[in-house]
């Protein structure tokens, strides 16, 4: 796919934050469970502009559910913020989530591709697709040190394929200096088999070669925020 930033015109931080529960949630009887479940809900709802919980026990060993957190984050300051107040709104439920893995990054202006696609990611805009893939990974030390036309020659192939597959909209995020890869692109779809077949086709393409690495990839199943309790089984 085309790595393009959102809708609007503003930068955004997006934070993926994937939990696993520990022993000391599951001793409570379940009323008591119910209870905490609520009230962590609660917490990580007011930590943003927008907060999507995903189901993803099953799809990747010890984890139990992802949150996708976004905000704006024009000021110099936002990220410290964002971080403050998190760590501030989850801090009486530690005993019982045990944070996992974590993946955030913020948006810029593609050099790639011009415009915003018609398949990007608004963040804050209410879900519609089942499911999400997170999708972390960085490129080689010899893809930088191309000339920049025959960088944007390459992607101008890459983008291709993702257009031959409307089923899946995505978000790129930038998080080169700050995490351990450089990008972070979120994929929504509703079809997991056609996003696998536009990944496979993503990689006969010639920039698959200058990929450093692209994992851990994280898949979750939209709950709804109607829903209470947590957002698994």
């Amino acid at each position: 796919m085309s790595p393009v930033s959102p809708p609007g015109s503003g930068q955004i931080l997006s934070h993926v934050a994937v939990y696993s529960l520990r022993s000391s949630y599951w001793g409570l009887d379940e009323e008591e469970r119910d209870r905490v479940a609520n009230a962590w809900r609660n917490a990580v709802g007011a930590a943003a502009e927008a907060v999507h919980f995903y189901r993803t026990f099953g799809s990747r060993e010890g984890s139990d559910v992802l949150v996708w957190t976004s905000m704006a984050a024009e000021a110099p300051d936002a990220p410290a913020r964002f971080f403050e107040n998190y760590g501030d709104l989850l801090r009486p439920f530690r005993r019982y989530f045990r944070l996992q893995h974590v993946l955030w990054g913020l948006t810029a202006v593609s050099p790639y591709s011009r415009g915003a696609s018609a398949r990007g990611i608004d963040p804050f805009a209410a879900r519609s697709m089942r499911y999400l893939v997170v999708y972390p990974f960085a490129k080689t030390h010899d893809w930088y040190q191309m000339p920049a036309d025959e960088r944007r020659a390459m992607m101008s192939d890459h983008i291709r394929v993702g257009r031959e597959y409307p089923s899946t909209d995505q978000l790129l995020l930038y998080s080169t200096g700050l995490q351990d890869h450089e990008f972070v692109v979120l994929y929504e779809t509703d079809d997991l088999t056609a996003f696998s077949g536009l990944v496979r086709e993503l990689r006969t393409t010639e920039v698959r070669g200058y990929t450093l690495l692209d994992t851990p990839v994280h898949v979750g199943v939209y709950a709804s925020p109607d829903a209470t309790g947590l957002p698994w089984p």
